[in-house]
C-alpha cells in the first residue's frame, strides 16, 4: 500500500457517521416522555456521544463514572446488551430513551420484563443459574467490597443459589419469564426495589 492509499484510508476513517433520531413526536408516543424532556435528555446525550450513537466502550465509561468504588465493566456489558435491542453492537438515542422510560417510569411489569432480559444473558428466553450468577457476581464487583448495605455476607454463588432456588418453581432448572414475573411480584422487597426507579427527571 502506497502513502497515498494509506492517507485515503486515514481520511476516510476520520469521517464521523453522524446520526439523527426519528421525531420527537414517535418518541412522545412510545415513551413516557415529555417533548420538552426529550429535547434534554437529547442535549445531554449528544454532549458525551455527538455522534448520535455510543458504543460498548463509550457506554462503560460513562457507566463507571458512576461506580468509582468497584470494576463496572462486567455489569455495564449486560446493561448496555439490554438497551441495545436491536443488536448491532449501538445504542440510539431512542434505545436509550425507550429504555430509561420503562426504567423510570414504567409499569411493574414493564420493569421485570427489561430485568428479565438483563438477567437473560445467553438470551433464549430463560434465567440459567449460571447466568444469574454472572450477574450477580457483576453486581458484587460493581458495588465495590465496602459499599452499603452490605449482602448478609454471602458470596455471589450463595446469593445467585438462594434467588434461583426461590424462582424456579417448577424445579426444572431455569427460570421462566413467567416464574419470574410471579416471583417478583410476589416479593415485597423487589417491588419496592423496582418502584425506587419511579421519578421525574
Amino acid at each position: 500500500m502506497d502513502a497515498y492509499e494509506d492517507h485515503e484510508l486515514d481520511d476516510l476513517e476520520m469521517q464521523v457517521v453522524r446520526y439523527k433520531p426519528d421525531g420527537l413526536d414517535e418518541l412522545v408516543r412510545t415513551t413516557n416522555f415529555t417533548k420538552k424532556e426529550l429535547q434534554l435528555m437529547y442535549r445531554g446525550f449528544k454532549q458525551e456521544c455527538p455522534t448520535g450513537i455510543v458504543n460498548e466502550e463509550t457506554f462503560k465509561e460513562i457507566y463507571s463514572q458512576f461506580f468509582p468504588q468497584g470494576e463496572s465493566g462486567t455489569y455495564a456489558h449486560y446493561v448496555f446488551n439490554t438497551f441495545d435491542t436491536d443488536h448491532n453492537g449501538t445504542i440510539s438515542f431512542e434505545e436509550f430513551v425507550l429504555g430509561l422510560s420503562i426504567l423510570s417510569r414504567g409499569t411493574i411489569t414493564e420493569k421485570l420484563q427489561w430485568a428479565f432480559n438483563l438477567y437473560d444473558v445467553n438470551k433464549d428466553g430463560c434465567i440459567t443459574r449460571e447466568g444469574l450468577l454472572v450477574i450477580i457476581q457483576a453486581i458484587y464487583d460493581m458495588m465495590g467490597r465496602y459499599s452499603e448495605p452490605v449482602y448478609e455476607d454471602l458470596t455471589p454463588k450463595e446469593h445467585a443459589d438462594r434467588i434461583f432456588r426461590k424462582m424456579d418453581l417448577n424445579k426444572d432448572g431455569v427460570i421462566t419469564i413467567d416464574e419470574f414475573m410471579d416471583s417478583c411480584k410476589r416479593d415485597e422487597n423487589i417491588k419496592k426495589s423496582m418502584s425506587m426507579f419511579d421519578t421525574v427527571l
